[in-house]
């Protein structure tokens, strides 16, 4: 359908669709969390560590930093604080972020994926 065939209302929320920007979903993102990340990882406080680190406090802490769990030195020695911009760079390509580190999950390709995951990890984390 075109939109000149459609209501003024429906061709305004068409066109608010094509210029929104995509939103993060934080329901969606603990569905990818719960299918890709928590076989490696928990999120609660005081939660265990497994393969990978517990991730609660992540936001603001620096790589490395999680009392308790193994790193590697290129973990430790990056030297990057998590926010949600290096989340996102990180989560696309983690070996390739930081080259050296044992993380075996070879990223999230899509965009919204990566917002989801990081609008769930800054509340469940918190």
């Amino acid at each position: 359908r075109s939109l000149a065939t459609t209501s003024p209302a429906a061709a305004a929320a068409a066109q608010q669709q094509l210029t929104t920007p995509t939103t993060m979903s934080a329901a969606s993102g603990a569905k990818i969390f719960k299918t890709k990340c928590s076989q490696c990882h928990t999120v609660e406080a005081g939660g265990s560590h497994k393969q990978g680190p517990n991730l609660n406090g992540l936001l603001g802490r620096q790589s490395g930093q999680a009392e308790g769990f193994s790193y590697t030195d290129a973990n430790k020695n990056s030297g990057i604080i998590w926010s949600e911009d290096t989340l996102f760079d990180y989560l696309l390509a983690p070996k390739k972020y930081i080259p050296g580190t044992k993380m075996v999950f070879a990223g999230l390709k899509k965009e919204k994926d990566r917002k989801d995951l990081i609008a769930y990890l800054k509340e469940a984390t918190a």
